[in-house]
């Protein structure tokens, strides 16, 4: 054994020997161009050479540089491997610059007069990538995948999808800052590639409602329509914008809930882990007098997409349950916010501060010296910003809970300039007549306003019967585009370009007839009554920062001279309410009635029939007496044979 042990050790020393002299011989044979290929090879390589060679000023400069690089952005990486041909080569075929995206999350809260709150969640993910190219699309890292192959397998050029629940009372809450009507709305650009255009919105409604959990498969003929000059698309446009390609359709009953909200928070990055979507609480966000998710995606370069997620929650005072107007984040949300979302590049809070600024309407805690003016829907606002990704915001206890505490209930909001409304009016089940109101409350000057209408086809409109009328005198629209309705087929499409004198009420009304529909076609809750979908209204509306109501005010003179182009004016979109109409109902208790009588018929008819032919009749013998029962008894008992 122990010899044995000894040819073992003599062994490992020979081969241990063997491999140094073979390391020291390949240094030796080292070309002069040996650095830089081992530069290419490896950071350890590098830092490795770079030590060999430390008395030389080369050398130190080459190991410096070689630092630099490690540690540059994935643009100037790029930039040097073009310039390196060799190093490319050697390189495996799969290695290549990794797509570039972004991701940046805001929340924006607005305290209201009336004592409510406005919060709105912005998510908003940017990826350079060409999703129309022949090779699809396979990485994918901060952008979702199912969204990703839903624009790659179905050509879309642009998507639009909202659920809202409640309606946005604009005279009470001012203009928000992504319009929605209630319940489900869904507007889609396709590329023109697309050569079935129906055929392919049918097949997106129907994957779009398995990645939402909506009723999105509803929707169909009868309710899409192709608007002729509303819904431009909002990215880039590279040719002549063709409303062939244009789809759009509205679900007013649809309901909203948190198995709308949960998939819709797995498109996030850091889905709600981190971030700004820690707050999204489904039993506080539901709870609210108004709440509003949508999903907005759409090209903003020939290679770049953006999709922005938003959503807009409006906390009543008294359905909150609280005594005193005072919010927070943890009232509002049951959560603070520890930490910003790792994958964001991006994440704050804007506190809306406009109206105090001297804080005598409410306090805001903890205070921030970040202010930041921007201008929105054609006001200039002030916001208070908390930068979540500054340790510093967080405080010593790691977690931030603003709080926002009212002093005086005083002060008037700044009223909308163009507001929307719609009513059913008339009697009866037979007739009735719809009327649209265009508040246009600007003091002197007019706009044009772009109105569209759907209306399904069971409402037959007389479109003979259109009126527009302002201040009691006829308004003609310059441009009017109607589209028929065919029973069970498609809606009626009624889009109208009118002016909207100043300080004025415009009123549209056109008369229609209640169809009766076959009893199929009847709801569960048939007596509840069929929606209709809401008005939208679009404009180009004057924009407040340039509207000086008061010229008698003290102000510079160059300031009056020249007019302020770039604000004179900005885009909103107005939605109406959802119409609710009775339709000739037949009563459905009669099927019942005739369903029970010809249940207790059969029972009491045939089953007495049955009962008769199937009974087997028996001859049963009456019963014996007292005495012969008990002579019986004696008898048995004797055994001898009974009477």
């Amino acid at each position: 054994m122990a010899a044995h042990r000894c040819i073992s050790s003599a062994l490992l020393v020979f081969l241990c020997v063997v491999s140094v002299f073979t390391v020291a011989q390949s240094q030796e044979t080292t070309p002069p161009g040996g650095h830089g290929a081992a530069a290419a090879d490896g950071p350890q390589t590098v830092t490795e050479t770079a030590g060999q060679t430390a008395g030389q000023p080369a050398a130190e400069e080459r190991r410096w540089e070689a630092t630099e690089v490690k540690e540059a952005t994935p643009d100037e990486s790029a930039a040097e491997e073009q310039e390196a041909p060799a190093a490319d080569t050697a390189a495996p075929p799969s290695a290549g610059p990794r797509p570039k995206d972004d991701f940046q999350e805001e929340l924006v809260i607005r305290p209201l007069h009336s004592g409510d709150i406005y919060a709105s969640f912005q998510f908003r993910t940017l990826w350079e990538t060409d999703f129309t190219r022949e090779n699809k699309v396979s990485h994918y890292r901060l952008f979702p995948k199912s969204l990703g192959q839903v624009i790659s397998k179905f050509s879309v050029r642009e998507l639009h999808i909202s659920f809202t629940q409640g309606y946005w009372r604009t005279m009470q809450w001012g203009q928000p800052y992504l319009p929605s009507p209630p319940g489900a709305e869904l507007w889609v650009w396709f590329q023109d590639s697309v050569t079935d255009v129906d055929g392919t919105w049918k097949e997106l409604t129907n994957v779009l409602s398995g990645i939402f959990c909506a009723s999105l498969n509803f929707i169909d003929s009868t309710n899409t329509v192709q608007p002729s000059a509303s819904f431009k698309p909002l990215g880039i446009v590279n040719e002549v914008t063709d409303h062939r390609f244009l789809r759009y359709a509205t679900l007013p009953r649809e309901i909203v809930c948190t198995e709308n909200l949960t998939p819709w928070k797995k498109l996030l990055p850091c889905g709600s882990k981190a971030g700004l979507a820690v707050l999204m609480k489904s039993e506080k966000l539901f709870h609210s007098s108004f709440h509003s998710q949508a999903v907005h995606i759409r090209p903003v370069s020939p290679t770049s997409w953006e999709l922005r997620q938003t959503l807009n929650v409006v906390f009543d005072l008294h359905t909150s349950g609280q005594g005193k107007r005072e919010w927070s984040l943890f009232k509002m949300f049951s959560r603070t916010l520890t930490e910003a979302c790792p994958l964001a590049s991006s994440s704050k809070i804007y506190i809306d501060v406009t109206d105090n600024p001297q804080g005598e309407q409410f306090e805001l805690s903890p205070a921030t010296p970040l202010l930041s003016q921007a201008v929105v829907l054609g006001d200039r606002r002030t916001f208070s910003v908390y930068d979540l990704t500054q340790q510093i915001t967080f405080g010593t206890v790691r977690s931030l809970n603003l709080l926002i505490r009212w002093k005086s209930s005083e002060g008037d909001m700044l009223r909308p300039l163009l507001h929307g409304e719609r009513y059913v009016a008339g009697y009866g089940l037979q007739a009735g007549e719809i009327h649209t109101l265009m508040y246009n409350y600007h003091p002197y000057r007019s706009f044009p306003v772009l109105l569209l209408d759907s209306v399904p086809w069971y409402l037959r409109l007389y479109i003979h019967t259109l009126t527009v009328t302002s201040k009691g005198k006829d308004n003609k629209p310059s441009y009017i585009h109607y589209q028929p309705s065919k029973d069970r087929l498609r809606p009626h499409l009624l889009e109208m370009l009118v002016q909207l004198p100043p300080n004025s009420v415009t009123e549209v009304t056109v008369q229609f007839e209640r169809a009766l529909l076959k009893w199929t076609e009847y709801t569960p809750d048939p007596n509840h009554g069929f929606y209709v979908g809401s008005s939208v209204i679009s404009s180009l509306v004057p924009s407040i920062v340039a509207m000086d109501t008061n010229s008698t005010q003290e102000r510079p003179l160059f300031s009056s001279f020249f007019p302020c182009k770039e604000e004179s004016s900005y885009f909103v979109r107005v939605y109406t309410e959802p119409l609710l109409v009775n339709l000739p109902t037949p009563d459905f208790s009669m099927p019942y009635n005739v369903i029970c009588l010809t249940c207790t018929v059969v029972a009491v008819g045939y089953g007495s029939l049955y009962n008769l032919l199937t009974r087997s009749f028996q001859i049963e013998e009456p019963s014996p007496g007292l005495a012969k029962r008990i002579a019986n008894i004696i008898r048995k008992m004797r055994g001898v044979p009974l009477l």
